[in-house]
This record gives C-alpha cells, structure tokens and sequence, in this order.
C-alpha cells in the first residue's frame, strides 16, 4: 500500500491561491441586523440598583477596613523582651 508523502520542507506542491480572503474584506451584507430591544423601566433599575449595591459594598469595606491598616500614633510601639536583649 503507498501513502502519498509531503515534499520536504512542508512546502505544498501547488501555490494555494489567498485572493477569495481578500475578497472576504470588501463584502458588505445587504441585510440588515434587527433593532435594539429598548430596556424596560425595571431593567434600567435593576442595573442601577446592582451598581449601586456593588459601590455601597466596595465603599464599606474600605470605612470598616481603615481602622485596621492604620497604625496608632498615639500610644507606644511595645517592644519583645528578646529584641530588649534579655
């Protein structure tokens, strides 16, 4: 049983032709896409709300999350017996 072999190199034997790809750029569709569906009231509120909701959560953690990255300035920084060399 033979089985065609490739050249070498992996050339094809043929030039393969690419014109239809280029051809493919200048095509324009004659038809056109459907409208937009406008969004109901309910939508554009519930999109508002979730925005909303998302912000309010990212803003609270920042407040309830401050008092735990700030250091205190006021009160002195206690220092370990073994960093005292004892």
């Amino acid at each position: 049983m033979f089985i065609p072999q490739p050249p070498p190199g992996g050339a094809p034997s043929e030039p393969v032709p690419f014109a239809f790809l280029a051809e493919g750029d200048r095509f324009r569709s004659n038809v056109a896409p459907p409208p937009r569906q406008r969004s109901s009231v309910s939508q554009i509120a519930g999109r508002w709300l979730l925005g909303l909701t998302i912000v309010a959560g990212l803003v609270g953690s920042v407040v309830l999350g401050m008092p735990a990255l700030s250091t205190p300035s006021g009160t002195q920084t206690q220092q370990s017996q073994a960093s005292q060399g004892h």
